[in-house]
């Protein structure tokens, strides 16, 4: 089969012919129609990111796809069914503190680099290997629907601190970093998922702007100074009541005041869920008062990717309907074009923007 492979960190991908996955108990084979390419996919391949990625390998992180075939002790999915390659991959033998890999992309300690030696080549290719769980069946879609949901693999990151951070339809949430991938893709599941309100803080006006057209008067945008105690008097102003819950999605450039200040908008009771990468390039520390988080009864979780149980929740979202992946543009390559398809990802990086490789 054909497929994009990385020779060695800081090399551009190669296309060529690479055997044909098999298959085994537990385990499915899915035709890729459409892979997402990231936005710092060009990072993690220069080795800048210096990600847990042996070489050579085809890389790629999640896909739609159909199966193609299914081990004999799957039971419900068929070949020819439509399914989300999970590139969460789990340990099978430490069912709560489960070994974690990203398949195609990175792995977790050492736990995760055993899992990875296995389940190591992604998506950009024309067929993938995936554990039976981590094919997760979407429904019939048509093939040119393929590259918009293909913002599973967003969504799904922030549906589950989301879920980590227990929010419940009828409350306010403020997102940390909404201006950002992650961060607007936040915005629209927390309205999707019964948001009183739904507080943007940032300062790029031109996307605060934008999510407000998106999403109307229950988005409410918030423009940041430098000043902590301004901006924390702003948010809790624009809230119009208490703020249950913040998601923080803010990138490693981003001082850890900010997101101090976001999460000390946080009711009696509230709950902060981190999931960006503040302080990832040294720095100051979060630095959260210890009696404001005692006397305030908060809580301050962290999360890292999501449970398995997330994506069936994920799915039923946007069937339902409520939530739109058309807010999604899509810009979509071959699987020949895959160099240009990772430049283009990191050129055009932002809010509601897909690149996807189409083998």
């Amino acid at each position: 089969m054909k497929a994009a492979i990385l020779s060695a960190f800081g090399k551009p991908l190669e296309i060529g012919n690479v055997p044909d996955p098999g298959i085994g108990t537990g385990e499915v084979l899915v035709d890729v129609v459409a892979a997402p390419v990231l936005s710092y996919a060009g990072e993690v391949f220069s080795g800048a990111r210096r990600y847990l990625l042996p070489t050579p390998v085809v890389p790629g992180c999640g896909a739609i796809g159909r199966v193609r075939a299914v081990g004999p002790d799957a039971t419900r999915l068929q070949p020819g069914d439509w399914v989300f390659c999970d590139p969460t991959v789990r340990s099978r033998d430490g069912a709560d503190t489960p070994d974690i890999t990203l398949q195609g992309w990175s792995a977790r300690g050492e736990g995760g680099e055993k899992l990875q030696r296995y389940f190591r080549d992604g998506a950009f290719a024309e067929r993938i290997r995936v554990p039976t769980e981590n094919a997760a069946a979407i429904g019939p879609i048509e093939a040119a629907e393929a590259g918009s949901w293909c913002a599973i693999n967003t969504l799904l990151i922030a549906y589950g601190g989301l879920l980590a951070g227990g929010f419940r339809p009828g409350e306010t949430l403020l997102v940390s970093g909404a201006t950002g991938h992650f961060g607007a893709a936040t915005v629209a599941l927390g309205l999707a998922m019964g948001a009183r309100r739904v507080l943007a803080p940032g300062r790029n006006a031109v996307v605060l702007d934008d999510l407000r057209a998106r999403f109307g008067d229950r988005l409410v945008p918030v423009r940041l100074s430098s000043d902590e105690a301004a901006d924390r008097r702003a948010m809790r102003d624009a809230a119009g009541g208490p703020i249950d819950c913040v998601q923080d999605f803010l990138p490693p450039s981003v001082p850890a005041s900010v997101a101090r200040t976001a999460i000390m908008t946080l009711r009696q009771g509230g709950r902060a869920v981190l999931m960006g990468g503040v302080g990832m390039l040294g720095g100051e520390d979060l630095a959260l008062p210890y009696p404001w988080i005692m006397r305030n009864l908060v809580t301050v979780r962290g999360q890292w990717m999501y449970d398995a149980a997330a994506v069936p929740g994920l799915v039923g979202l946007i069937r339902g309907g409520l939530l739109d992946l058309r807010q999604w543009s899509v810009t979509a390559f071959p699987l020949a074009d895959a160099n240009a398809a990772v430049a283009y990802a990191a050129a055009d990086a932002g809010p509601f923007k897909l690149t996807v490789l189409m083998p």
